[in-house]
C-alpha cells in the first residue's frame, strides 16, 4: 500500500521541499522537527537524553491539564491533498489514542484558527501502527495542523498528495526544470530501486550522496534498468541533465530517454505503455561523478509529458532535469 502512494503522489511535507514543523504547543521529549524527518523511525535502546527516553519523532510531556496537543506543518510548496500517512512506530505505551488533521491556505506561518478546515474527524490510533488516512479536499493547500488527542508521541506524519505550481508567474518563453518536485514533477515507476528510490531523481540541488539518488542493483542477466517519470506539465524540452554525483563505480555506462505527451491508466500500465515511446534523448555515454547537459542531441518531438529514462545496462543516478518551455 505505501510503495504504491509513493508512486501515485508525492509527500508534501517533506523538509527537502521546504516544509517545516514551526509550531508544537509541546515537544518536551522529541522534537517536532523529527516528526516529518525523511528516514525511517528507529528505536535505539538506551538512549537518553536530559528529558528522558530518546524517542525517534515528536512526543509531548503527559498533560496535566485540560486540552490537547497541535503542531502547524508550512508545505514548501502548495499541493492538493490526497490523503496522510500517520505512523506511531516504536511509540507502545505513550502514543496518543486519538488524532484529527486540518489544512489551510495562508501566507501566515502559523495561520489563524479561522482558517482551518477539517479533513478528517477524530481518529482512532494504536501503538505501533502505520495507517493511511483518505482525505478529500481539491483546493491547493499551503499548511497542516495534526492534533493529537490529548498528548505522546507519533514517529511520522506524510502528506501525500499532488504539488500544484503556480504557472502564472512564469513568462511566456521562461524555462524551467520542468521534471523538478518542486513544479509537479514526480517518479511513476521502476523496474528496480534496490539501493535509491526513482523520487530522488527530482528532488532539489545535488544529491549530498549515493543513498540520495536512484541506484538499481547490480544486473546479472541481459538487459537494462529503466525509470518512467512525469513531468508537472506538458512542456517543450530544450536541455536534459543527468548527474551521477557520487556514484564513481557503479554509475550507468550510458542512457537514453523516450518521451510522450500523454499517457493513461495506473503505473505499471504506464510503464507497460512506456517502452514504444520514441526517442528524445539517443543513447549517451555517461562518465563518473558529472553534471551531463545536453542540447543539440535532444530529438524535437514537440510537447511531452511523461519520460522513460534508460540506463544501461544498471547503476547509479543522482538527479534528472528536463529544462523546457510550457506548451501553453
Amino acid at each position: 500500500m505505501f510503495d504504491d502512494l509513493r508512486r501515485r503522489y508525492v509527500d508534501l511535507a517533506q523538509p527537502r521541499l521546504g516544509s517545516e514543523v514551526v509550531y508544537a504547543t509541546d515537544d518536551f521529549f522529541a522534537d517536532k522537527s523529527r516528526l516529518i524527518s525523511p528516514e525511517a523511525p528507529v528505536f535505539i535502546a538506551g538512549k537518553y537524553d536530559n528529558n528522558g527516553k530518546w524517542m525517534d519523532g515528536w512526543e509531548s510531556r503527559r498533560k496535566r491539564v485540560p486540552g490537547h496537543d497541535w503542531c502547524v506543518i508550512p508545505l514548501g510548496v502548495p499541493g492538493q491533498v490526497a490523503g496522510f500517512e500517520i505512523d506511531t512506530a516504536h511509540f507502545t505505551g505513550n502514543y496518543p489514542p486519538g488524532a484529527r488533521l486540518e489544512v489551510a491556505r495562508s501566507d501566515d506561518t502559523v495561520p489563524s484558527d479561522d482558517a482551518w478546515i477539517a479533513v478528517t474527524g477524530r481518529l482512532d490510533l494504536n501503538g505501533d501502527q502505520r495507517i493511511f488516512v483518505p482525505a478529500e479536499h481539491d483546493a491547493p493547500v499551503t499548511h497542516v495542523r495534526f492534533h493529537i488527542y490529548p498528548d505522546g508521541g507519533v514517529a511520522r506524519l506524510r502528506v501525500w498528495g499532488r504539488v500544484l505550481p503556480d504557472w502564472s508567474r512564469l513568462g511566456p518563453d521562461e524555462a524551467v526544470d520542468l521534471l523538478a518536485t518542486a513544479n509537479g514533477g514526480r517518479g511513476i515507476a521502476a523496474n528496480n530501486e534496490h539501493y535509491g528510490v526513482v523520487a530522488n531523481l527530482t528532488a532539489p540541488g545535488r544529491g549530498v550522496n549515493m543513498g540520495d539518488g536512484w541506484e538499481t542493483r547490480r544486473r546479472r542477466e541481459p538487459g537494462h534498468d529503466w525509470a518512467v517519470l512525469e513531468l508537472g506539465a506538458l512542456g517543450l524540452v530544450k536541455e536534459i541533465t543527468v548527474d551521477t554525483a557520487h556514484f564513481k563505480g557503479n554509475y550507468p555506462d550510458s542512457c537514453s530517454i523516450q518521451a510522450a505527451p500523454d499517457a493513461q491508466g495506473s503505473p505499471e500500465e504506464i510503464a507497460a505503455q512506456a517502452e514504444d515511446w520514441p526517442i528524445l534523448l539517443p543513447e549517451v555515454k555517461l562518465q563518473a561523478d558529472t553534471v551531463h547537459v545536453f542540447h543539440a542531441e535532444l530529438a524535437r518531438l514537440g510537447p511531452v509529458k511523461f519520460i522513460r529514462l534508460n540506463i544501461f545496462p544498471d547503476g547509479g543516478i543522482s538527479r534528472l532535469r528536463v529544462v523546457g518551455t510550457l506548451a501553453r
